[in-house]
């Protein structure tokens, strides 16, 4: 692969988000994938999402899991292969809430903003694909605590970043693909 490209999908839960882009990192990638894991263990019930989707995965995809710092986790691996594939910065946005609780909206906002920052330059700079999936929180209802609010804002922004970067953004919809940016036939 000669150039970089940046893919976006979002989508509500349980919208496709991640069989589509795992099959689009198949088709771009072949056998030369890296599955960027963002979720944490956390309960039981987490434990066995996270075998779930661990078992889904071909076997020859490498696998990093990193619930922060993405970037920089991805950097130690050394030569990366042609596609990154890494779901899901709704997890990412949402450890970094977690992880600066208290701290200003500002502070948030900016730590990840420079996490999206750091993903698409070492994209860019290795040149390879990233496919990032995202929930798209945007549609529903306003939340009713501060927490939750803060959440939606700044997971809406990071879409909106990562959206403005992309080569092509698709947005999942009860399993069906609708591309909002970029060339609809690429693949």
């Amino acid at each position: 692969m000669s150039a970089s490209k940046l893919i976006l999908i979002l989508g509500g839960a349980r919208s496709g988000k991640s069989d589509y882009a795992e099959k689009l990192a198949a088709e771009l990638g072949g056998s030369g994938v890296l599955y960027a894991a963002t979720a944490e263990i956390k309960d039981e019930e987490m434990a066995r999402r996270i075998e779930a989707h661990r078992r889904a995965r071909p076997a020859h995809w490498r696998t990093v899991e990193a619930p922060r710092r993405v970037a920089a986790a991805l950097s130690a691996v050394g030569d990366l292969p042609p596609v990154v594939l890494l779901d899901c910065l709704t997890l990412l946005v949402s450890n970094i809430i977690l992880a600066l609780e208290g701290e200003p909206q500002e502070t948030v906002e900016a730590a990840v903003s420079a996490e999206i920052d750091e993903l698409v330059a070492l994209a860019r700079d290795r040149q390879v694909t990233l496919i990032v999936v995202s929930n798209e929180v945007g549609l529903g209802l306003v939340p009713p605590y501060p927490l939750g609010r803060l959440y939606r804002d700044v997971l809406g922004r990071a879409n909106q970043k990562l959206a403005a970067q992309a080569d092509r953004v698709v947005f999942m919809v009860a399993g069906l693909p609708l591309v909002v940016k970029g060339d609809k036939d690429a693949e």
